[in-house]
């Protein structure tokens, strides 16, 4: 099970950003803070001597870090030193657990998506499923961090979970926990010579997977493909360089991805190699939904935005800001909001998501059945767009081809996802062929 305070999201990192300077500052800021660190220090042992229990300072210590860090926005968190061990081991691709992503909807842990081949996904858990109790023990307020702690354990021992879909009445899932093992690239070989690929999250392991399923493809079919899906519903984000080397693996140089923080003058842009396209502008279709986020969004909007791929499904999650990981030595790391992204025609996607250039909405009965719609700008305290950037004329930065009105629906039943039912996979390869017949009647 992935953690994180708001599972749809990047849960790692924005490369190139400085740690040691902003550890700097923030050794420098709290010589400077003595008034607020001499009432922090006071409340703490207030409590120590007069509350009605007996409390331990670390514990005050690491609470009042995830309380003033938690409030900041939905993604900025403390991790003591176990959870940063785990988020580690998350984006590792191996991790123990019951194989789903999950958030905090009105104190109440709330599923993402259920990831692939997992417990989870095998017992047919769906996004918007609320698990309302752990063992029979009501997890309303428990913090996130405590509910994974619940829901993971040993392999092979079991937790029964009472789960909260819509307005059906509670029903209870016993999950046997395993060593989660997630393949985050897959992929296959549809009719008409269309390559499929599907990316789950982006992990340490995506660059890498992406490459080797692209040469794979085109070996099988000796180079002549016709066309590639990329499947990027229900992709929760992940590692902002492994969404930058998969975006650069289908563009020839340009921009990818901008970020930048509180000072407007600092800016990092993030290009694709020169002669990075590996499918030499062959047609591009990628699929996202609303459980498309963070660094599937950066893959869509670039793709989209330098008229390399046509974009089809719904609207995505909206989730574009960047979290650094600040490592405290012995004591766990900060995961701290510290800029925005932006695509390369300047255009942020926070709080809004990419908009599809073709609307193509999951059939009704082929949606999640709860119907529940997670959103960036529905977490409490998500940011505001905050407009586009200036860009000056001559850039070569293109404006967006797929800014059209939003259409959120529930997103496609996971156990759907690349199966010949897909409507949206079908709508996407009828898309491709209908591409390359005009190609070959030009010829």
């Amino acid at each position: 099970m992935i953690k994180s305070r708001v599972l749809l999201v990047s849960l790692l990192t924005a490369a190139g950003l400085a740690i040691l300077p902003l550890m700097a500052v923030a050794m420098q800021s709290a010589r400077s803070a003595g008034p607020d660190i001499t009432l922090l220090a006071g409340v703490i042992q207030l409590v120590n001597r007069a509350y009605v229990h007996p409390i331990d300072s670390d514990e005050l210590t690491k609470d009042a870090l995830k309380g003033m860090l938690t409030r900041l926005d939905p993604h900025s968190d403390y991790m003591d030193e176990q959870e940063f061990r785990r988020s580690q081991a998350d984006l590792a691709g191996s991790f123990g657990g019951l194989g789903m992503e999950i958030s905090e909807q009105n104190e109440i842990p709330t599923i993402v998506s259920p990831v692939d081949a997992t417990p989870a996904a095998r017992a047919g858990l769906q996004p918007g499923d609320e698990i309302v109790l752990i063992n029979h023990s009501s997890t309303h307020g428990v913090s996130l961090s405590e509910v994974v702690s619940l829901l993971r354990g040993a392999p092979g021992t079991s937790v029964t979970i009472t789960v909260l879909r819509g307005k059906q009445p509670a029903f209870d899932v016993t999950l046997t926990r395993e060593i989660i093992k997630v393949k985050s690239v897959k992929s296959k070989m549809e009719s008409d010579r269309i390559g499929y690929i599907r990316i789950s999250q982006f992990g340490d392991d995506t660059a890498d997977g992406f490459k080797k399923a692209i040469t794979d493809l085109k070996q099988r079919e000796n180079g002549r493909i016709k066309g590639l899906v990329l499947d990027l519903r229900d992709d929760p984000g992940g590692l902002l360089t492994g969404a930058v080397d998969v975006a650069g693996d289908l563009l020839d140089s340009g921009p990818v991805v901008s970020i930048r923080g509180r000072d407007a003058s600092d800016e990092k842009v993030f290009k694709a190699p020169a002669h990075g396209d590996m499918l030499s502008g062959i047609p591009i279709v990628v699929l996202i939904n609303g459980a498309s986020a963070s660094a599937s969004e950066i893959v869509a909007g670039a793709l989209q935005d330098r008229r390399r791929a046509t974009v089809m499904g719904t609207q995505s999650f909206g989730k574009g800001s960047v979290q650094t990981v600040i490592p405290l030595k012995g004591h766990g790391a900060v995961r701290l909001t510290t800029a925005l992204y932006y695509t390369p025609s300047g255009t942020s996607i926070q709080d809004k998501g990419i908009s599809p250039d073709i609307v193509v909405e999951a059939p009704k009965e082929q949606q999640i059945a709860s119907g529940a719609l997670l959103r960036e700008s529905s977490l409490h305290g998500a940011f505001a767009n905050p407009g586009p950037l200036n860009r000056e004329a001559g850039t070569g930065r293109e404006q967006p081809t797929g800014q059209i009105k939003a259409v959120y629906s529930a997103p496609i039943r996971a156990d759907l996802i690349g199966k010949p039912e897909d409507a949206q996979l079908k709508a996407a390869l009828d898309h491709l062929v209908q591409i390359a017949g005009k190609e070959t009647g030009a010829r």
